[in-house]
């Protein structure tokens, strides 16, 4: 593993309410934190409806790889977020201006998703790591 101190934290912005890019983002976040790095989520935009706990939509398919991942059946991205936070301690944050504009409380989201944090407290956190975006 690295010495370098910039690869143990991981910070991952999620605004897509696409399915692959929801998964590549679930993917990165629970791999990064069951191999011991920090990581922290920030899920804003389109991707904050399908973290509330009425949300049985399914994230639409942006591509072919999209519409393999449900034939596979391959776990859902939730499932692989709940993972991280589980078993490595990943926090996932929604966004304290989604939640305003969207008009969730904490009560509607799933129950590992922490409290609301703001866009500049998390790139303020973020900054002495990696950032991935989808």
């Amino acid at each position: 593993m690295s010495t370098d101190k910039s690869t143990d934290k991981i910070s991952v912005i999620v605004t897509s309410g696409n399915r692959e890019q929801l998964q590549m983002a679930a993917m990165v976040a629970s791999v990064g934190a069951v191999s011991g790095s920090d990581v922290s989520v920030f899920v804003s935009m389109n991707a904050l409806a399908y973290f509330k706990k009425s949300s049985t939509a399914a994230a639409p398919a942006e591509g072919d790889m999209g519409k393999l991942l449900e034939e596979k059946n391959v776990p859902e991205f939730k499932e692989l977020f709940s993972q991280a936070v589980e078993y490595g301690d990943a926090k996932i944050y929604p966004c304290s201006m989604a939640v305003d504009i969207l008009d969730v409380q904490q009560d509607d989201l799933e129950p590992y998703i922490s409290d609301p944090l703001g866009l500049t407290a998390f790139l303020a956190d973020a900054s002495d790591g990696q950032v991935w975006n989808f």
